[in-house]
């Protein structure tokens, strides 16, 4: 069974993420594998706070090169969750 912390790895932290925020929204990295229903739980268990809306993103991996190898970065999955009406997470600046 996943933990909570196997769920959600951390936050996103950039330039659109800091625009969203200010509209009630935030921004996660989370586990490829996880449902919608899990991310809303673990949000909510861990931050305290009520969900409205989870929408995920499956991120392709970037081509890299080193010299002469060329590879690519891991996929991964974004969460950009919406919380409910004067629900606040301030995490960054705490």
């Amino acid at each position: 069974m996943k933990t909570l912390y196997d769920v959600i790895k951390g936050p996103v932290i950039t330039e659109k993420a800091t625009i969203l925020k200010e509209g009630r929204k935030i921004v996660f990295k989370v586990d490829k594998a996880a449902t919608k229903k899990e991310i809303k739980d673990a949000v909510e268990k861990l931050f305290k706070v009520k969900v409205e809306n989870v929408r995920t993103a499956i991120l392709p991996g970037k081509w890299k090169r080193i010299g002469r190898s060329v590879g690519r970065t891991n996929a991964w999955k974004k969460a950009i969750v919406t919380l409910k009406e004067g629900e606040k997470l301030d995490f960054i600046e705490s």
